[in-house]
């Protein structure tokens, strides 16, 4: 298509571009194998582990967090293997923005891909203000104001993620594994100090339901749903790697199951020995909650607790890190395909999407420097991501039922069954992300109506018809012409 034509298919216009449009857009091919794709969902996580799910226990106490964990990581299991197959078929940057597409077509793809663009492009400046709430903690180079935090934060990290994607994989897998060895050192020093009783030590209150094992009742779960996600949150944006890897259809799903199984495993042992070993009252407010439990359980002189503390800082620094990658190659499809400026996805002689990293990363430093509440911030994330999941899981089932001829090199174990248990899921913590957190809930929809609009009057009749997701949607029109 020259860049004079233009065509309308099902209420949009497709924008003839030039024939070099693609080539000024082309991502590093071949980078990433199975076990970096791994490593990437534990990094997109880990921070999690760490500080923020601990809250969950002052909503819910510890049964009321256990069941929410339990409930999200059904969700999260069932929503991976789901993302898994269509990975597979459908290997594009735009990962869940391009299974919806495919499945509810234009719209429908353009509001789960602002959804994932909202869940990532905030998080990292939550991130930030953890991480420079961290570092004044610990008394590091003197500061008093987080915002030089924030600003090293992105011009170090963006700076390496447009170095090359090859090399800031590698560099984000280091930093994971150091995280890991912190956490490993956690569980192995608070196994010898767990004491069944110290998760029961909230008094029950006179919510409907209170008992030793939900102080804060029935009600306490739902509210609580919300930290149970915080244990797998991001581990979804593996897909969005799927141009940049060696074999998609392959080392899409081995990577993003793997990290996964992973991310199971340390939910399930920090759940257990943080406050089995200091206590659920101890820990359910504190913003450093593995060092505090160490101090706690061992004494305040504890050079275990000093070395989580500082080594902890990875774990910050891997999802953030991370999570910059996800940002840029969401924004950087949407934009390829028309939805969002064109000029945002162009790459760089390294082939790394360098303006959809600066946008957003600027954006996310004066968010973070302007509101300095990283709660706030990630409960915006976290609406984000709670809506997109619902959508990518009825992609599911709608590409399942309209296009079983699919060529699906992956298939989801239980099919549609898998799906619907994360799709029931996904809308119970849509419905607990907004009773947790009224402001956060309306800025995401705030923005939403924004992206809508600009969808409605604009982009939809410039959309680019030879950018993947689009000729995907192309290719399956003429098959069906031809049926």
């Amino acid at each position: 298509m020259s860049s004079s034509e233009r065509h309308h298919v099902h209420g949009v216009d497709y924008e003839g571009v030039g024939k070099d449009y693609l080539q000024k857009r082309q991502l590093q091919q071949g980078a990433a194998g199975w076990v970096l794709l791994a490593g990437l969902g534990v990094a997109y996580v880990i921070s999690g582990d760490f500080a923020g799910w601990n809250f969950g226990l002052a909503e819910g106490g510890w049964g009321g967090l256990l069941i929410a964990t339990v409930l999200m990581a059904t969700m999260y299991t069932c929503m991976v293997f789901g993302l898994a197959e269509m990975a597979s078929a459908i290997p594009v940057a735009g990962a869940g923005y391009g299974f919806a597409r495919r499945a509810l077509g234009p719209l429908g793809g353009f509001a789960t891909g602002i959804a994932i663009l909202i869940e990532y492009a905030i998080a990292p400046a939550a991130i930030a203000v953890f991480i420079g709430g961290y570092v004044e903690a610990l008394g590091l180079f003197g500061l008093t104001a987080g915002w030089p935090i924030y600003l090293a934060c992105y011009l170090i990290f963006v700076g390496i993620h447009m170095w090359g994607v090859g090399e800031a994989l590698k560099v984000m897998f280091l930093i994971t594994g150091v995280a890991m060895v912190a956490l490993i050192v956690f569980v192995v020093v608070m196994i010898p100090q767990f004491d069944p009783s110290n998760l029961f030590d909230i008094e029950p209150t006179g919510a409907a339901g209170a008992s030793e094992f939900l102080p804060y009742g029935f009600a306490g779960v739902l509210a609580a749903l919300v930290y149970g996600i915080w244990f797998f949150l991001a581990v979804e944006g593996v897909p969005l790697a799927a141009e940049e890897a060696r074999d998609p259809s392959r080392d899409m799903p081995r990577g993003i199951i793997t990290a996964m199984a992973v991310l199971l495993v340390t939910a399930a042992l920090i759940l257990l020995t943080a406050p089995g070993g200091a206590g659920s009252s101890v820990i359910q407010a504190s913003d450093n909650p593995l060092p505090l439990a160490v101090r706690t359980a061992l004494g305040e002189g504890s050079v275990v607790a000093d070395f989580i503390n500082y080594v902890g800082l990875a774990g910050l620094i891997a999802s953030f890190f991370s999570i910059v990658f996800a940002y840029s190659r969401q924004l950087f499809a949407l934009s390829r395909a028309g939805y969002l400026p064109r000029w945002l996805s162009v790459t760089n002689a390294r082939k790394t999407p360098h303006l959809a990293l600066i946008v957003p990363g600027t954006i996310g430093f004066i968010l973070a420097t302007w509101t300095q509440n990283g709660a706030l911030l990630i409960n915006i994330a976290v609406f984000g991501a709670t809506v997109s999941y619902v959508l990518m899981m009825v992609s599911h089932i709608v590409l399942r039922v309209r296009q079983p001829e699919l060529e699906r090199p992956y298939r989801t174990p239980g099919g549609i069954v898998t799906t619907g248990v994360a799709l029931v899921l996904a809308v119970a913590a849509v419905i607990a992300t907004f009773f947790v957190d009224e402001v956060a809930a309306g800025w995401t929809a705030a923005i939403f109506v924004a992206a809508l609009a600009y969808y409605w009057f604009y982009s939809r009749h410039r959309l680019v018809g030879t950018a993947p997701e689009e000729e995907f949607e192309a290719i399956t029109k003429a098959e069906e012409e031809l049926a």
